[in-house]
């Protein structure tokens, strides 16, 4: 059985903990390193069972705090080499992960750490370099995909291969229109190489729907250009377009931004 528990999904610190009940991962490590030992002592999280920390890309708030919790918990931390060298030359780590903690993977190749067989694989955001990661233990098939810029081949691949999902659902894209953001906010977010909206989020889930999907949760909405229940709402009313309903062919659930959501058992 998994275990998933998210951390903090938002602009303020992303962080998410899955566990097979020996083994567990944590994926990207922008929660304060205060806030993540609360967390853990309130969640009875067992740093020790931690095999690593995988990083989906270099933006602040998914691995402000790596050197830190790799530091403390003697973890080592999982990135790309274009990603690795951006956390290494950018401000946005105050503690550097440290070079012996450091481990290289490739895209598209699976790599194994401790019980789980991971993969990652590119996702279009305007970071140095952004991965998706697609998880397997024991028949069972997690997949995370955050900062998603649009719609890509590989999404939809790797949508179609998971048990259990988590995607953003960065924004609506009425409210960023009619929203206090400047012109060139709104133009980066809604890029291809931005962030992806609730109704392409409902579109390709949608379209990639498949019996063995039984676990969907929207990630990293935007405080000021979406709503948890819209974009629930918009998800729901898209797949029920197409006869497959939530809460009964499939479970669907929103992370909060700057809290625990979960546990969930898998």
């Amino acid at each position: 059985m998994l275990k998933f528990i998210s951390f903090g999904s938002g602009s303020c610190g992303n962080c998410y903990y899955l566990s097979n009940g020996q083994d567990a991962l944590l994926i990207d490590s922008g929660v304060g390193i205060k806030r993540l030992k609360r967390y853990f002592r309130e969640y009875g999280v067992n740093a020790s069972e931690i095999a690593g920390i995988l990083i989906t890309h270099d933006h602040a708030d998914h691995i402000k705090a790596a050197g830190y919790v790799s530091a403390e918990y003697n973890l080592k931390v999982y990135s790309t080499q274009l990603v690795n060298e951006a956390m290494h030359h950018g401000y946005y780590t105050i503690r550097k992960v440290d070079p012996d903690h450091e481990v290289l993977v490739e895209k598209n190749t699976p790599f194994c750490l401790k019980s789980f067989t991971i993969t990652a694989f590119s996702i279009p955001h305007d970071s140095a370099e952004n991965v998706g990661y697609f998880i397997e233990w024991e028949g069972e098939s997690f997949c995370i995909m955050t900062d998603v810029g649009g719609v890509t081949d590989n999404v939809k691949h790797y949508i179609g291969k998971s048990k259990h999902l988590v995607i953003e659902a960065n924004y609506d894209a009425q409210m960023l229109a009619d929203g206090p953001y400047p012109e060139y906010l709104k133009k980066r977010i809604s890029s291809g190489t931005g962030h992806m909206c609730n109704t392409q989020t409902a579109d390709v889930l949608a379209e990639c729907f498949h019996e063995n999907l039984k676990s969907v949760w929207l990630c990293h909405l935007s405080a000021e250009n979406n709503h948890p229940v819209l974009a629930a709402k918009t998800v729901e009313m898209k797949l029920r377009s197409y006869g497959i309903i939530a809460g009964v062919d499939f479970n669907l659930n929103v992370l909060r931004r700057e809290s625990p959501t979960g546990p969930w058992e898998l």
